[in-house]
């Protein structure tokens, strides 16, 4: 697989690395250690851990990462066996290169590698679980900084917004 007969892949390309389930980032990081030039595009998401919000870095593109690669001057070989990766993807025998624009449109998107996507949705339906209105549903509203949420809780047959510790939600 380290050569192929035509010429179009005599400059770089990028292709797509799958990877073993949850190893993405040591397979990023065994290919860069290699000297493979690697792209692994994350986002910071909110995650609830132990009832507490915390940020977790993830794959934008789980199980997936991007490797540039020349079909004639770079070693192909010890891709199969880097630690975290599964294979490389192919149609038939032949590896698929990805448009150079996929990638340049990842890389320019600042959202997608360092957006902050929220564990909660405005207008979702949330339990209360913690404090005197403990149990009763309420409509997440927004975020109030990184500990607090607005809800809208029916209070008394009346809609109330109320300001709320963001530990004391649960999705329903």
């Amino acid at each position: 697989m380290a050569c192929f007969s035509d010429v179009e892949g005599a400059t770089p390309s990028w292709y797509v690395i799958q990877c073993k389930g949850g190893e993405s980032f040591r397979a990023a990081d065994n290919l860069t250690n290699q000297g493979y030039e690697v792209f692994h595009p994350v986002l910071n998401a909110q995650r609830k851990r132990q009832s507490k919000l915390v940020t977790v870095t993830e794959p934008l593109f789980p199980y997936y990462l991007f490797i540039r690669l020349d079909q004639v001057a770079s070693d192909w070989r010890p891709i199969r066996s880097t630690r975290g990766v599964l294979r490389l993807l192919t149609f038939g025998n032949r590896p698929v290169a990805v448009p150079e624009s996929l990638v340049g449109t990842l890389r320019a998107q600042p959202h997608h590698l360092e957006g902050s996507h929220t564990y909660f949705s405005a207008g979702e339906k949330v339990t209360i679980t913690d404090g005197p209105f403990k149990d009763l549903e309420a409509i997440f509203t927004r975020c109030k900084g990184e500990e607090r949420a607005i809800v809208l809780l029916n209070v008394l047959n009346r809609p109330q917004h109320l300001e709320v510790p963001l530990e004391t939600l649960s999705k329903l």
